[in-house]
């Protein structure tokens, strides 16, 4: 009974920190992390779904890349975590659909896949 009433105590200690003190530490871990702080309060489910926080998992130019798509989807409307998702589930057909851009799944890193006529191989 001592061991959860110390974690009880513990999580009220996290509450007095701000929201936006909260988003800032959480950008700082992967995006499985924040989903699993984000069971923890309410304070922390409201900081993990920041758009401050999702902006950290995209790519510097993920707007660039998003104009680019050939079924143009509005990045605007989407928040950060739902534009997030969508690029690790979804592959985005880029420069006239002869490209894909994706999230990788481990890493997050950017992940863009070639059609075969893109390739130029010379055979000697």
């Amino acid at each position: 009974m001592e061991r959860s009433e110390k974690q009880e105590a513990d999580i009220n200690n996290l509450e007095r920190l701000p929201e936006g003190c909260i988003s800032d530490i959480l950008s700082l871990t992967i995006p499985a992390d924040v989903c699993r702080f984000s069971l923890v309060s309410t304070l922390f489910k409201s900081a993990a779904d920041s758009d401050v926080v999702w902006e950290k998992f995209l790519p510097d130019d993920y707007q660039n890349i998003t104009t680019r798509a050939f079924c143009h989807f509005s990045s605007a409307a989407l928040s950060k975590k739902e534009l997030h998702y969508r690029l690790y589930d979804d592959p985005l057909l880029i420069y006239g659909s002869r490209r894909s851009f994706q999230l990788e799944n481990s890493s997050g890193k950017k992940c863009i896949m070639l059609g075969a006529k893109e390739l130029a191989i010379a055979w000697e």
